[in-house]
């Protein structure tokens, strides 16, 4: 738990431009319809050149 906190201050703190120009965060969902019942899924992405880091979460 404490390292997922982490992950989130920094993440937060590189896409409010504490360190140069801000990044700004793209997101993405989607919901699936199966005949094992519904599910739902979410992406949240940021990227500067090279770097790239998402996180996603699916129900």
């Amino acid at each position: 738990m404490k390292s997922v906190l982490i992950v989130g201050a920094v993440l937060t703190l590189a896409a409010c431009g504490v360190d140069g120009e801000p990044i700004y965060p793209t997101a993405s969902s989607a919901v699936t319809l199966s005949n094992h019942g519904v599910s739902v899924g979410t992406n949240v992405a940021l990227n500067q050149g090279p770097l790239w880091v998402s996180l996603g979460l699916g129900l």
